[in-house]
């Protein structure tokens, strides 16, 4: 999963990949990637952020901007070509490995061949990298010091992997121990017969495996890493590089500076140019000071923000070219109901209610304070725009996202309802508290009484939401998120299993552990489809069944916008990060 606080607002048949692919990206006024002739080698990439990278450490990346940075400094067993063509952008090629696998043994096999001369900057010189590091890198998911946060799809995935991963849980977290489990263990569904072949095994066919090979969090991992906390200062320090970059200086929320890796071979590379010869990313930046800078040529990209609405109304109404937009296949807002609650004589727990709330929700309105339909849309489902899954239906509504506030009363006086209070917490970060405000007016319109509260960005996922406790001691009644997929194309997957599925075991993201057999099951099908079209089809029939529950009400996508320096050229999106590819811009004089 990738949540949307993590990209400030993120995980497939390979097939489904590479047929059903997330929306384009456009522009005001044209072509984003410019067109300053011939490509340029050399300069310094200037990068403006508001925060840092969750980690460095790319087994644990979870964040979508961080995908940015790894991309330069780490291979992926699989990855993407950079560009702004929708299909292009979204098929996945080998980076590491020399090609996509295909299924073996009805599904249930894949095997690895990796590229000649990749290699680690290891603190001895030069090392090629390894089918061993591809299964250390796999062994690290785990660890109990601190685990990775997409780890589940392969724990539950890969064979043995479970177990291998009990075993590991009852490690000290401590740098010794833990480096002896992994060397003196090994997770069964891994195969490494020799140093260029990888056979991984699984538990059931899973379309989707060859694209969840491109997360971070399958990178190969060198045995140097294990003498180091995993994401540790001490780890940070003696960073070992893959990618074209490595990590010459990271003063956390402050700065970070890459420098060319000595050790990286451009032949070995067929998805990164490596123009630039270094990149500095400054943190701390607000969004306003952040455009000002890129617009006026201090400064070239934006790693966790985006321009305002103010500021796309200015830059599309000159038509600049250097802004562009792309649907990216998340709800950027839904609204969660606490089933577990007994607040209101325990109202929340009958679906008539919730499904009466439905028709309340001004969703049109929602969608302008975003910033207009320029840049979002209202949604009626669990799949975003783009998702091998997602159809255009409203179960409730005509569709339009406009209020019913008359209907919503009279079914819940229907179900014997009535003074509902809601207690509804929100994120006092951007435009969040006016979206919060929006939908308590549109609640209060149907005879809510709605006691809004704000919560610190940070401690509204890390420590408010994930809160068991906060579920089931009333503490909210309804609350607003977002959710984005981890990967690319057919993630129906990543936005269904950490959400809405529960196996007895609590999820942090599925907050009141919702579950349904039979979405299940249609979950399970579309996993094993043939076709992509196939697994659309199973897909969106998930998506009506969990909907019938009403568990959430979804309530609108918005585009992800991105703006570049004019000095920028080769603007193409590289779709992980969801944002130019800092490995093959480069910069005009």
């Amino acid at each position: 999963m990738t949540r949307k606080m993590k990209a400030l607002l993120t995980p497939l048949v390979a097939t489904s990949a590479l047929a059903l692919v997330l929306s384009g990206c456009s522009t005001t006024g044209g072509d984003p990637t410019g067109d300053a002739g011939e490509p340029q080698t050399g300069g310094t990439l200037k990068v403006l952020s508001n925060g840092d990278v969750d980690h460095l450490d790319p087994q644990l990346i979870a964040y979508v901007p961080s995908n940015g940075v790894t991309r330069t400094i780490s291979r992926s067993i699989l990855s993407y070509e950079a560009s702004n063509d929708e299909a292009e952008r979204s098929a996945l090629v080998g980076d590491l490995a020399t090609d996509v696998p295909k299924p073996e043994d009805g599904g249930l096999s894949y095997t690895i061949t990796l590229r000649d001369g990749a290699s680690w900057d290891a603190p001895d010189g030069a090392r090629d990298i390894v089918s061993g590091d591809i299964a250390r890198g796999i062994e690290r998911i785990c660890n109990p010091y601190i685990g990775a946060g997409l780890g589940g799809y392969f724990i539950s995935l890969i064979e043995g992997m479970d177990e291998y991963c009990e075993g590991f849980s009852a490690i000290a977290p401590e740098v010794a121990p833990m480096k002896e489990y992994i060397e003196s263990n090994d997770i069964s569904g891994i195969e490494t017969p020799d140093d260029k072949t990888v056979i991984f095994h699984l538990v059931e066919p899973a379309s989707d495996f060859t694209s969840m090979l491109s997360l971070a969090t399958a990178n190969p991992a060198p045995v140097e890493v294990l003498d180091y906390l995993p994401d540790s200062p001490e780890y940070r320090n003696n960073f070992v590089a893959s990618g074209p970059y490595t990590v010459a200086e990271h003063k956390p929320d402050v700065k970070m500076t890459l420098e060319r890796n000595p050790s990286w071979k451009a032949e070995s590379d067929p998805l990164r140019k490596a123009y630039v010869d270094s990149i500095e990313m400054t943190m701390g930046i607000e969004v306003d000071a952040a455009m000002q800078q890129v617009q006026a040529g201090s400064a070239d990209l934006l790693f966790d923000i985006q321009p305002s609405p103010a500021n796309i109304q200015q830059l599309t109404s000159v038509g600049d070219k250097k802004f562009s937009t792309l649907e990216n296949g998340g709800i950027d807002q839904f609204l969660w109901f606490n089933t577990k609650t007994t607040n209101n004589g325990s109202a929340l727990q009958k679906p008539e209610v919730r499904q009466a709330l439905q028709y309340a929700i001004d969703k049109a309105a929602v969608v302008q304070v975003m910033g207009g339909e320029e840049i979002a849309t209202v949604t009626n489902g669990l799949f975003g725009p783009g998702i091998n899954g997602f159809e255009e239906y409203s179960p409730y509504g005509d569709g339009s996202g406009k209020a019913d506030p008359e209907k919503a009363k009279q079914m819940l006086a229907d179900a014997g309802v009535q003074n509902l209070t809601l207690k509804f917490p929100y994120r006092n970060l951007g435009s969040q508290p006016d979206i919060a405000q929006t939908v308590q007016a549109s609640l209060e319109a149907a005879g809510i009484k709605v006691e809004l509260f704000p919560v610190p960005p940070t401690d509204y996922y890390a420590n408010f939401m994930t809160n068991p406790e906060n579920a089931t001691g009333g503490e909210w009644d309804v609350a607003l998120v977002g959710w984005s997929p981890d990967w690319v194309g057919g993630a129906a997957r990543s936005v269904y299993q950490p959400q809405f599925s529960f196996n007895g075991t609590p999820q942090a993201y599925n907050y009141v552990d919702y579950n349904n057999d039979e979405a299940n099951e249609l979950a399970a099908q579309a996993l094993a489809a043939s076709s992509p079209e196939e697994a659309g089809k199973l897909w969106h029939q998930v998506d009506e069944t969990v909907m019938k529950d009403s568990p959430i009400v979804s309530i609108a996508a918005k585009k992800k916008a991105n703006y570049h320096s004019e000095r920028v050229q080769n603007f193409a999106i590289y779709a992980l990060a969801q944002n130019g590819d800092w490995a093959n811009v480069w910069l005009s004089k």
